[in-house]
């Protein structure tokens, strides 16, 4: 069983809900889930939220967060998770957003992936430096690493 079937099957279990909100990875990850069978049953909506008014308008994330900590933060992942979460009314938010790549934030190197994972109302951040490997291997790390950690999370 790989991860994605993993997380759907452990989703069901819970009846839980899960959203989206995806700004680095463009919507890879719910793409992923949606490869499942049964995945209807667990995701509400998702959002690829890839600009800040997006997130502002999408997910409530605040336009003072955005300024004072930058787009690519674990205070934005935070709120992208919340956000979608609470307007989505589901049990399971999270929010990507980071560096892909082919270059630098000004801020943060390529790269550098911040998470949020909301589950009922605790919120857990990470940030992950998955380096300069290429714009598209950083998607699929991201991916990987929101896929491991709800596993981790939710058990």
């Amino acid at each position: 069983m790989n991860k994605e079937e993993q997380l759907v099957k452990i989703l069901i279990e819970k009846k839980y809900h899960i959203s989206f909100s995806e700004s680095c990875t463009g919507g890879m990850c719910a793409s992923r889930l949606i490869n499942v069978a049964n995945a209807s049953m667990v995701l509400n909506e998702s959002f690829i939220t890839y600009s800040n008014e997006s997130k502002i308008k999408y997910l409530n994330v605040s336009k003072n967060t955005i300024d004072k900590y930058g787009v690519s933060s674990k205070e934005v992942a935070y709120e992208m998770a919340k956000g979608v979460a609470i307007n989505t009314n589901s049990n399971v938010g999270v929010g990507v957003t980071g560096v892909a790549g082919p270059s630098s934030d000004g801020i943060n190197p390529v790269g550098y992936v911040c998470f949020g994972f909301y589950i009922n109302g605790d919120i857990h951040t990470y940030d992950v430096n998955f380096n300069d490997i290429g714009r598209n291997n950083v998607r699929m790390k991201a991916c990987d690493f929101v896929f491991d950690k709800l596993i981790e999370l939710l058990r």
